[in-house]
């Protein structure tokens, strides 16, 4: 089958890990934190052209305000620290999602990353904050319709590229963690012919090591986009 350009992970299993280990879930969610850390400078030693890791959804904001907050704290000092890893690693950095609703500090750090470097062309790590893909394609419809587009020019093309993903690929691989098979309202036009790997492990365990079993079972998968072999 070759090997996947764009690799999207719905990360998952944070809560779950902390409670196994008597830890609050904010605990998780710094492990979590941490393995998002090394999967990003992992899969750029791999080779992958596009990471799309899904950090917090549109949903989310109904969880309790403690977490939510944390969530957020952890967030922005992630963000603030990320920096010189991005450019040693000549990563670019893209946020996915609505800006309107985060933190205002948070967004000014989401912008200034995505400036700084914008240059990169390594790999391209898109984190998906405050994200719905159904609200993706509600916003993608809409701006279609303010810049008066003709209907008649409307295709999958120039609906696609008017996503938030904008010109990247179609997800090849989709991993989910946690031991859940679902997709959870993630890159549902993107990832219309992903291959979908999903792991028991809870996702502060993640690691290079399961990023590789990963790329080497999709690389035994047959992908036929609707056809035949």
């Amino acid at each position: 089958m070759g090997f996947p350009q764009h690799v999207a992970i719905i990360m998952d299993g944070n809560g779950r890990w902390a409670a196994d280990r008597g830890r609050s879930r904010s605990k998780g969610h710094k492990a979590g934190v941490d393995a998002a850390d090394r999967t990003v400078e992992a899969a750029a030693e791999l080779g992958i052209k596009h990471l799309s890791l899904y950090a917090f959804s549109t949903e989310n904001w109904k969880r309790p305000a403690f977490e939510v907050n944390t969530l957020m704290a952890m967030l922005r000092m992630y963000l603030k620290m990320f920096l010189p890893k991005l450019l040693k690693h000549n990563i670019r950095f893209h946020h996915l999602g609505l800006l309107e609703g985060i933190p205002l500090s948070i967004q000014t750090e989401i912008q200034s990353l995505e400036e700084k470097t914008s240059h990169c062309d390594r790999m391209t790590f898109h984190l998906a904050v405050n994200y719905g893909s159904r609200l993706e394609i509600v916003e993608a419809a809409k701006t279609l319709i303010k810049n008066h587009t003709p209907s008649d020019q409307i295709d999958e093309n120039l609906f696609q590229n008017t996503l938030w993903t904008g010109s990247a690929p179609d997800v090849d691989l989709l991993i989910r963690t946690g031991g859940d098979n679902r997709i959870s309202n993630f890159l549902l036009w993107q990832s219309a012919y992903a291959e979908i790997i999903t792991l028991d492990t809870y996702w502060p365990d993640f690691g290079a090591a399961h990023l590789k079993n990963c790329l080497e079972e999709f690389a035994q998968r047959e992908r036929r986009f609707g056809g035949l072999a």
